[in-house]
């Protein structure tokens, strides 16, 4: 457990810390002045200050922020503060912490395709290590129950008796599975049965007993889990850079296919998707991943980068999306700002409903996880 929290706070850390290094180099390279750049959150344990800049070191590691002089409005005709910067510097400064964030998603699957990166298979293709994975678990089904998990690899299943099938005979103790269909024909068969599903979770073999659903619901199996053949495919490292470009591309289409369900949701039925999680189900999550091994662990940080670049340019009160939406108020004004008060009023509402719905989906991870 300790060393799943001190791999998340490192986690966490590095997608910040990047965030916040992609506006702290803007800025400095734009000569604005930066105040402070931090890692974590206050009370501060120790600081040094350096060129005007104070790099701190707080309590609370769960990310860090940077201190830029003027982002409040204030001192419009001083130089080196950032209000007295023209349009494009401004956009410059708040566009490069999500810029940072894909160039380092970028690095981590261009890291992961020299590695190897686990991928899905299609029919007939061959990769190192391909094996039948599962890769999605539905709430409530019975192989949560059994507490199967993303990243079990189905190897066979035991019974005492079985039901005549074409491929698995009958009565035979335990049946190896090479093939998807062949998992599926096996449920099919043994639907309302007790069975034992053998599974490899990292190097540890399992056997889990498990009911199959006689009429499960619309959309879910008999055994409510999503699976594929997962292989490892490893790239030249001359070529890894550009399939990590591919990788990083296709990355933020998903997200963004994602996100836009998830907006759906909340608009039609006024409720977040029940996949989406806040900072205890992404713990959960790299808890789960780190047993896979490392290379899941630098896929799944590449993955996190491209959410947290996303989720950032949205244009959210309090997020640098919302900030570059009050600049390009600003540029159809004709370069007449936005009241600073208004400003700040409408990114204070944002952070403080930010907060709640970060608890509420919190609190639900909790309870599910829990």
């Amino acid at each position: 457990m300790l060393i799943t929290v001190l791999l998340f706070i490192l986690l966490l850390g590095l997608l910040v810390l990047v965030h916040e290094w992609g506006h702290f180099v803007v800025a400095r390279k734009l000569g604005v002045r930066v105040e402070e750049f931090a890692f974590g959150f206050p009370p501060r344990l120790a600081s040094i200050t350096r060129k005007g800049t104070r790099y701190a070191l707080n309590l609370f590691p769960l990310g860090g922020y940077v201190k830029i002089f003027g982002e409040g409005g204030e001192a419009e005709r001083n130089p080196e503060s950032f209000s007295s910067r023209p349009i494009r510097q401004r956009l410059a400064i708040i566009a490069a912490g999500v810029v940072m964030n894909v160039v380092l998603a970028w690095v981590l699957f261009s890291i992961g395709h020299g590695l190897g990166l686990p991928t899905v298979l299609d029919e007939g293709e061959t990769a190192e290590e391909a094996r039948i994975t599962i890769i999605g678990v539905s709430p409530g089904s019975p192989a949560e129950a059994a507490g199967l998990k993303f990243g079990d690899v189905i190897s066979g299943f035991r019974i005492q008796d079985s039901p005549a099938s074409p491929r698995l005979g009958r009565g035979r103790a335990e049946f190896r599975i090479a093939a998807i269909d062949e998992v599926q024909e096996f449920i099919e068969a043994h639907r309302g049965e007790a069975v034992a599903i053998v599974v490899e979770r990292g190097k540890k073999p399992l056997a889990l007993t498990v009911t199959a659903r006689v009429a499960p619901p619309e959309g879910e199996g008999p055994l409510g889990i999503a699976m594929a053949r997962v292989g490892i495919v490893r790239s030249p490292w001359l070529r890894a850079p550009w399939d990590g470009v591919k990788t990083t591309v296709n990355a933020v289409v998903a997200i963004v296919a994602a996100l836009g369900h998830v907006v759906r949701d909340l608009v039609s039925q006024g409720a977040v998707p029940a996949d989406v999680a806040g900072p205890v189900g992404i713990f959960n999550l790299a808890s789960e991943t780190r047993r896979l091994g490392l290379v899941y662990l630098v896929e799944l940080a590449g993955v996190l980068s491209i959410n947290l670049a996303i989720l950032n340019i949205l244009p959210v009160p309090a997020l640098d999306g919302g900030r570059i939406l009050f600049l390009f108020i600003e540029k159809v004004r004709g370069g007449v700002r936005v009241s600073q008060r208004l400003e700040q009023a409408v990114h204070q509402i944002g952070f403080v409903l930010l907060l709640f719905l970060m608890a509420a989906i919190t609190y639900r991870d909790i309870v599910r996880i829990f």
